[in-house]
């Protein structure tokens, strides 16, 4: 039987909203910058104790780092835990993560990049989080742009349709089903681990950052040889940033295209998600229908 898939529940006022380090280093005033973004929607929000830290290139130890996600994760008043930055490293935490009550009470993670390593953890326990942007980017605009105000919107208990613009790569089709992946350098290493999220009849989407084309067409090729690839039910491609075409493919995503010509399910290309200024919330593991015709394409949530 599958597990059945949690949601946090919607945030209410005075509800205590972390904000932590799981990853790399971070500048306190950034942090400090948006959190005015949380409290002037009537969370109390509050910074952990290793949030500031330095380890190296980490924002702390892995015993401090996992310290704050612990005491988030269990306390009964904390509902969301805001991710200040990727980077690296939320990987060495899973598997002192993994062995905590995750599902007793269900805590909302936001975050993107290095975060998708948290969203990977969740999705194993069946239990919804938020794949979005993080304090630079609310800080930037207060917590008034658009994105910023769609994550508000579902830690809020509100979700609206994406709505997306026509590409000449996609390929046509509306397919019911769970919405998983982040990062497609981080989510590919956890390829054959107990967190998994590419795995079949799941619609994923992939974003990425300074990783070579022949780098990504690897990955594809590993997810192609074992199956994966042919057993989704869909494919979002986000933005694949800082890279340059190189003499065998003119484009990331002309390469992704031809990497998934085989298959009948619907593609939809130059999503807005990933390391870009325009990076839509999306709920990792709720239940959606994407549908992409000539005009475009949606993803709306069932």
């Amino acid at each position: 039987m599958s597990m059945e898939i949690l949601t946090p529940r919607p945030l209410a006022a005075g509800d205590r909203v972390a904000v932590l380090s799981p990853s790399s280093i971070i500048k306190p005033q950034v942090v400090y910058q948006a959190l005015p973004a949380f409290t002037s929607r009537g969370w109390a929000a509050y910074v952990g104790r290793h949030t500031f830290d330095r380890h190296g290139t980490y924002a702390g130890s892995d015993d401090d780092r996992y310290a704050d996600l612990e005491a988030a994760l269990l306390d009964p008043d904390t509902r969301a835990i805001i991710c200040s930055r990727g980077g690296y490293g939320a990987v060495h935490l899973l598997e002192r993560l993994n062995r905590l009550p995750l599902r007793d009470d269900p805590k909302w993670i936001v975050g993107y990049s290095d975060i998708s390593a948290l969203h990977a953890l969740m999705t194993s326990h069946g239990i919804e989080s938020v794949h979005a942007p993080m304090c630079k980017h609310i800080a930037g605009s207060g917590g008034e742009d658009s994105d910023s105000r769609r994550l508000f919107d579902i830690l809020s208990g509100h979700r609206e349709a994406v709505r997306l613009s026509s590409h000449p790569l996609n390929r046509a089709g509306s397919v019911t089903a769970r919405l998983t992946g982040g990062n497609l350098a981080v989510v590919a290493g956890l390829i054959s681990s107990p967190f998994d999220v590419i795995t079949p009849g799941k619609i994923l989407f992939i974003e990425d950052i300074a990783e070579p084309i022949y780098k990504v067409e690897r990955i594809f090729y590993t997810l192609r040889l074992s199956g994966a690839l042919a057993g989704l039910a869909g494919l979002v491609v986000g933005r694949f940033t800082e890279y340059t075409p190189d003499r065998d493919n003119e484009s990331m995503e002309s390469m992704i295209s031809r990497m998934v010509e085989d298959y009948d399910y619907p593609v939809v290309f130059g999503v807005p998600v990933g390391h870009v200024n325009h990076n839509i919330p999306l709920v990792c593991s709720s239940a959606v229908t994407l549908t992409v015709d000539s005009a475009g394409a949606r993803i709306d949530y069932v």
